[in-house]
């Protein structure tokens, strides 16, 4: 992957001076940032910064205090139901059955979506995660980490999920297994997917966003843009982030 590819103008996220605060404390602070279709956009920050907050309010699990969340134009508070529709949500730690097979665990969450795939779509959606075939009839408590996020992709290519919102999405992961997965999900966006994720990790971020956003007690510091054909640069992030560089 010699660069990032270019997004569409299609907007698909956006964060309109969100604000919340809980008991006085206030987790994020007036965010605002857009992400377009086909766009990789991430949210690096550490621990505390308001990433997983930012996530749970385009889910609709958080109310804002003020301020605005939109997905594909639709405000997340009025019609919870349409946006998730629209969304695939990667957590930290897939959360998948590890008594069931990859095949059964993929059947039974499209199934709760009622969503009806053959074994053929399925097989070609484990391939295209590069899952190996004799992986596919395990128990799920076989798999290593970076098997069961290539599960959990898979699974939100059969859903065929417009946007993709990812947490920590490496975290774990060998770097073998983390140049794979940033090679999937810049393939995903390439055909269309919006994606949108928080990480503590600056130099995956600069691999595979097309912008990335600094977010520092619940404030966003900074923006960072791919030049055309281009990564982002890795020190000048760094430097941010580690607060030896005034944005």
């Amino acid at each position: 992957m010699s660069g990032v590819a270019k997004p569409s103008s299609e907007l698909m996220i956006e964060a309109d001076a969100l604000s919340i605060t809980i008991k006085n404390n206030d987790i994020l602070k007036a965010l605002s940032f857009k992400v377009a279709k086909g766009e990789i956009y991430a949210l690096l920050g550490g621990n505390g910064a308001g990433k997983s907050t930012t996530l749970k309010t385009f889910l609709g699990f958080m109310t804002p205090t003020s301020g605005r969340a939109l997905v594909n134009g639709k405000l997340v508070s009025e019609d919870i139901k349409t946006v998730r529709q629209q969304i695939a949500y990667l957590p930290e730690s897939a959360t998948l059955y590890q008594h069931l097979t990859a095949r059964e665990n993929v059947r039974y969450f499209l199934s709760l979506a009622e969503i009806d795939k053959s074994d053929a779509e399925i097989n070609q959606a484990f391939e295209r995660v590069a899952l190996q075939s004799d992986a596919w009839e395990r128990h799920m408590s076989t798999y290593s980490k970076g098997m069961r996020q290539k599960t959990a992709i898979a699974l939100a290519i059969l859903r065929e999920a417009p946007i993709i919102l990812l947490d920590e999405p490496t975290s774990g992961l060998d770097p073998v297994a983390i140049d794979e997965f940033n090679q999937l999900v810049s393939e995903l966006a390439s055909n269309g997917a919006t994606i949108l994720m928080v990480t503590h990790d600056v130099y995956g971020a600069c691999q595979v966003a097309n912008r990335i956003g600094l977010l520092r007690n619940g404030e966003l510091v900074g923006e960072f843009s791919a030049e055309e054909n281009a990564r982002i640069d890795t020190e000048v992030v760094h430097a941010a982030f580690a607060q030896r560089d005034v944005l």
